[in-house]
């Protein structure tokens, strides 16, 4: 088998890194890689000509360049769902303190320290109402995004015996078959914002839902709601946010993402960045990324990625090399490919080709070695983005 250089970019799970046998080098100061595992550091894939895949340690991929990477047929894979358990159980842990005033109370108390305890007592009698909160039971939560944290939010806001309301305007089978029957799929995202008292965001980060919960949609929810955002902070217009608190449109904000202008609002409670930073996620986060690179790498196998078709193949016993080709999603590139191996008098022992409409990815499973003279006719076509060859036998 073919070494490997693997690159990480932030401290990675061992668990996931030991799946990485002997065929590996591993390291921060790894120079040439072919593949990185990362977190939330930067990744400039042009900065790496030998690379051919990222693997993201989590669901997010704004720390990468995916764009530039899809252009140099370098896949990039993501982690979802790895992290959502730990990502739920902080949320419904930040929403009771939130409804309880628990941070609060908290303060309170240890304000108190050095007094008496019959004045500690004295003073919290006297001064506890301050603090008095509000139950979740009974109110409307409006989930935006319905991907493997959105479904889980949703599920446990069930679970609390709240009213709950989803929207996703791209959902997936897969997602949507775990979602609680109780749970209201609204076709309408007005419909959720008009509705929750308490709003959860879980979309993803890019162009289009950068600053998308704006001033324009904070005013249709209903006055005194909470915003919800552990999802990621662009997604808000913040200035927006701020000046919803102040005015008393929304009650609080909780998030994970601290700004300077959020950090001292008295209506903003906010975690360092803790979402997923818990050891289960980042065990489960680092052996999903190592598995998804290594299939990438030792057999051209594609799943759970932003960019690429998935595309899996187990190889026959009668194949030699397997072929990968990346193109541009056009047509004739399966019967210039076929063309251009079979005029050799190669056999292909099998061929799997699948788009996502940008990319077409090919394994391409042959009986014989493959000429230089073949590769390079395919590599000079304008529509092949990237070819690469593994040994089989």
């Amino acid at each position: 088998m073919e070494r490997f250089c693997i690159k990480t970019l932030n401290s990675i799970a061992p668990e996931g890194l030991n799946l990485l046998g002997e065929h590996y080098r591993v390291g921060g100061d790894v120079e040439c890689p072919e593949g990185i595992i990362v977190r939330s550091a930067r990744v400039d894939t042009d900065a790496y000509p030998s690379l051919l895949a990222v693997a993201r340690a989590g669901a997010g991929v704004n720390n990468i360049t995916v764009d530039r990477a899809t252009a140099k047929g370098i896949c990039v894979f993501n982690t979802p769902g790895a992290n959502a358990n730990a990502v739920a159980e902080l949320l419904f842990i930040m929403l009771g303190i939130s409804a309880r005033n628990i941070h609060q109370g908290v303060d309170f108390c240890k304000g108190l320290a050095g007094l008496p305890d019959s004045e500690i007592t004295h003073q919290i009698e006297k001064k506890k109402a301050a603090y008095r909160g509000f139950e979740l039971a009974g109110k409307t939560l409006g989930v935006l995004g319905l991907g493997k944290i959105g479904i889980r939010v949703a599920n446990a806001g069930v679970f609390h015996q709240m009213r709950v309301i989803g929207f996703d305007p791209f959902p997936t089978l897969d997602n949507i078959h775990q979602l609680s029957p109780e749970v209201i799929f609204s076709r309408s995202l007005q419909e959720v914002v008009h509705s929750a008292d308490i709003l959860s965001l879980h979309i993803p980060l890019n162009e289009k839902t950068k600053g998308m919960v704006n001033a324009e949609l904070l005013s249709l929810l209903p006055s005194g709601a909470i915003l919800v955002n552990y999802a990621r902070g662009p997604i808000v217009d913040e200035p927006a946010v701020l000046a919803a608190l102040d005015s008393g449109q929304l009650l609080h904000y909780i998030t994970d993402f601290p700004t300077n202008a959020n950090l001292n609002h008295p209506k903003v409670l906010v975690t360092p960045h803790l979402g997923a930073s818990t050891q289960e996620s980042e065990e489960h986060c680092a052996v999903m990324a190592v598995k998804e690179l290594k299939a990438y790498l030792e057999l051209g196998n594609v799943s759970r990625s932003v960019n690429f078709p998935t595309c899996e193949s187990v190889p026959r016993g009668a194949a030699h090399t397997r072929l990968i080709m990346i193109n541009k999603d056009i047509p004739g590139m399966i019967g210039f490919a076929s063309h251009a191996i079979g005029s050799q008098g190669i056999n292909i022992a099998s061929y799997i080709n699948e788009s996502n409409g940008t990319i077409g990815y090919n394994i391409i499973d042959l009986e014989d070695p493959v000429p230089s003279a073949v590769l390079d006719d395919i590599k000079a076509h304008d529509g092949v983005i990237r070819i690469r060859t593994i040994r089989l036998k």
